[in-house]
Order: C-alpha cells, then sequence, then structure tokens
C-alpha cells in the first residue's frame, strides 16, 4: 500500500512538470493568445526584406500589442514580400502611419511596430500602409562596416 501512494505522487509531479514545460514552450514559440482576437480589420504592407518575421507575430504602437501579422505572401511582379496584418478595431491608426520590422533585444523575435502618422483620415479595412521599413540583416550591416573600415585604411596610405 505504501510503495502504491508514493508511486501515484511520483506521477502527480512528473505530469505537472510535463505541463509546465508545455506552458512554457506556448510562450516561447509564441502560441499563447495576448492579444483579443474579437474584432479586428485587415490591413497589408510591403517590404524589400521581412528578415525572420514570422505568421502570429506582433503588431506593436508604443509598446502595446495592436495586432497580429496573418500572412506573408511573395509578390512576384515587384519581387517585394507582402505581410498581411489583423489590427483590432479599437486602435485606429492615420494612413500615413509607418511601419517597421524590429527585434526584441539584440537576437529576439521579430515583431512590427508602428508608428502613427499625422493624416486626418485612417487606414480601412483592405487598404495597405506605403511607409515602411525592411528588418535589418546583421550579416550586411557588418559586411557594410568591414567593407567602410577597409576604404578607410586605404586612404590613410598615401
Amino acid at each position: 500500500m505504501e510503495r502504491t501512494v508514493l508511486d501515484l505522487w511520483v506521477g502527480v509531479f512528473v505530469a505537472a512538470g510535463i505541463a509546465a514545460l508545455l506552458i512554457l514552450a506556448l510562450k516561447v514559440g509564441n502560441a499563447s493568445a495576448t492579444f483579443n482576437v474579437g474584432d479586428t480589420y485587415r490591413v497589408s504592407a510591403e517590404f524589400d526584406n521581412i528578415g525572420g518575421l514570422k505568421p502570429r507575430a506582433p503588431v506593436k504602437s508604443a509598446g502595446v500589442v495592436v495586432g497580429r501579422v496573418d500572412q506573408i505572401q511573395f509578390d512576384n511582379e515587384r519581387f517585394r514580400a507582402r505581410v498581411m496584418m489583423n489590427i483590432d478595431k479599437r486602435y485606429q491608426f492615420p494612413r500615413d502611419s509607418s511601419l517597421s520590422i524590429l527585434t526584441s533585444g539584440l537576437l529576439g523575435e521579430q515583431y512590427l511596430g508602428l508608428e502613427a502618422g499625422g493624416d486626418t483620415e485612417n487606414i480601412k479595412d483592405g487598404e495597405s500602409f506605403k511607409l515602411t521599413q525592411s528588418a535589418v540583416v546583421l550579416e550586411k550591416l557588418i559586411g557594410q562596416f568591414l567593407f567602410n573600415k577597409a576604404a578607410e585604411g586605404g586612404d590613410t596610405k598615401k
């Protein structure tokens, strides 16, 4: 009898540990719902380079999650990435607002940063943002830095 009770408690703790790991994995994988999926309107934007942006990535304005990336497609005619997102209807943004692909921390997840413009008319369902800034690719930045340093070194040997 005593062995059965011990086995039961070990099983309970193992099950609790597995549940905790599952919850942690969902939070890390951005699968937890931190955004109300009630009434939304769909807007889009085009980028030259989206970096590591993924569907379900947050759309943030002033640090507040106001929407989520819904879909990412490649435009074969313009050779650009088209990002569709759902914005909560509680949040209205001017038509001349800008979108930037930003990174949380140095190597964190990428998200869309939405900065409100000054237009008097708000963007509507189905429209797209015109002002976008692509993701900063770390490899390109390092390559450009090294190229500039090499060019500076060549000028000083005159």
